[in-house]
């Protein structure tokens, strides 16, 4: 009688590799890219009112910011492969209730999606941290965003037109690639993640951890750059589509634009080559003033709508530049230890930001048009690039090169 061998590969995963990780990343791009530019559309008509949409973006942020904090929480309690699981299925459920088509399911979609997205970026980091060794995080950020740029490039404008075309359409192409997203995930065989040691005692609350990152400023200032790179996105991506209807432009153009820039995706590796001739330091405040620059001048220009756009996207080039190099100081500088409690301190960028520009937005609104929101995130950039000062001038190649691979 033979004995059956359980195949090599179920007996032994492989280790999870920076192009694994990129393809979770490229895949997520296909599930949130696609409706990018539907949701602030489709809420805008809904309401019809920008400080309305400002509002709701608002409390789905609030909710956002509190799912995140709790999630390293929930993982004493619950695997986090299965926390990162549900966060994809929220992603699926996001996408029918936006095909119910009523505003409260629209409302609800943009909810569940806002969810689901910091969810697993929170799980996604710390598999990161766990697996890819501090002088490959480079590398890996790179990998990322180039695997993400497809999806990031055609879903905005396709979305869009899809939507035009079959309300529903962008919503299933969404909610399908959560599903693929799913399954190569467990493919992966992620599991838990690496148990590096276990406290005497859990935290007494979720947010027992805020003093340890408050302690240590590099970790403050990573985290600071996040938010206000991603409140520049915010800016770009909802109010850009709501400036261009006001003016008499095409309904799609936030759409078009926002491919346009996520094109620039694809040089993600020539960027790294750029940031890694010079010090990180230089590269973060030579992002924040570029796009901190065109997004007030635009506000100069809106007079001119066509060239506001135009300045616009060359400062969203330079958002890019700050999504390869500006969370290198947060990500180099956290303890293994700590992996989970500060993946989910960093990802609590999205919800802050998500809560900072509609509520700066509500309060510019009452006073300025919609192009005044512009300059605001303008402002917001340079005090970044004050802020990067502070940043040690050899920081980024010297230490990447004395960090010992583990």
């Amino acid at each position: 009688m033979h004995e059956k061998r359980i195949p090599e590969w179920l007996r032994h995963a492989p280790a999870p590799s920076i192009r694994g990780f990129a393809t979770l990343a490229g895949l997520e791009a296909v599930v949130r890219g696609i409706l990018i530019s539907v949701f602030p559309l489709i809420l805008y008509r809904a309401v019809a009112d920008a400080q309305v949409v400002s509002a709701l973006y608002f409390g789905v942020g609030v909710l956002s910011l509190a799912v995140g904090l709790m999630v390293p929480f929930l993982i004493r309690f619950v695997p986090r492969r299965r926390v990162y699981s549900t966060g994809v299925l929220f992603y699926v459920a996001g996408a029918a209730l936006a095909i119910e088509g009523s505003a409260a399911g629209v409302v609800a979609a943009l909810a569940l999606n806002t969810v689901a997205t910091v969810t697993t970026f929170v799980c996604f980091n710390a598999y990161v941290l766990d697996y890819i060794a501090r002088i490959e995080l480079g590398r890996c950020e790179t990998s990322r965003m180039f695997y993400s740029a497809a999806g990031w490039t055609a879903g905005p404008v396709a979305g869009v037109a899809l939507m035009h075309w079959w309300p529903p359409a962008p919503f299933l192409i969404s909610g399908g690639a959560a599903l693929v997203m799913l399954t190569v995930f467990w493919f992966m065989r992620l599991g838990n993640g690496k148990l590096i040691s276990r406290a005497r005692r859990a935290p007494p609350n979720p947010l027992a951890f805020l003093p340890r990152f408050f302690a240590q400023p590099r970790l403050v200032a990573g985290w600071l750059f996040a938010v206000i790179r991603s409140c520049g996105w915010w800016v770009y991506i909802v109010y850009l589509p709501i400036f261009a209807v006001q003016s008499g432009l095409s309904g799609q153009l936030g759409g078009i634009v926002l491919s346009i820039t996520n094109a620039s995706l694809f040089a993600a590796p020539l960027i790294l080559k750029w940031m890694q001739r010079r010090p990180l330091r230089s590269a973060v405040r030579t992002g924040f003033a570029v796009a901190g620059t065109m997004f007030c001048l635009a506000t100069a220009v809106s007079g001119l709508p066509v060239l506001a756009v135009l300045v616009l996207m060359i400062g969203s080039f330079f958002l890019i530049v700050l999504d390869v190099c500006a969370g290198l100081p947060f990500l180099m500088a956290v303890k293994p230890s700590e992996r989970t409690e500060m993946s989910a301190i960093y990802s609590s960028y999205r919800d802050v930001s998500g809560i900072a520009t509609p509520g700066l937005a509500w309060l510019v609104l009452s006073v300025a048009p919609v192009a005044g929101i512009f300059a605001s995130g303008g402002l917001a950039m340079f005090l970044a690039y004050g802020i990067a000062r502070r940043l040690h001038p050899r920081l980024g190649q010297a230490r990447l090169a004395m960090q010992p691979a583990h």
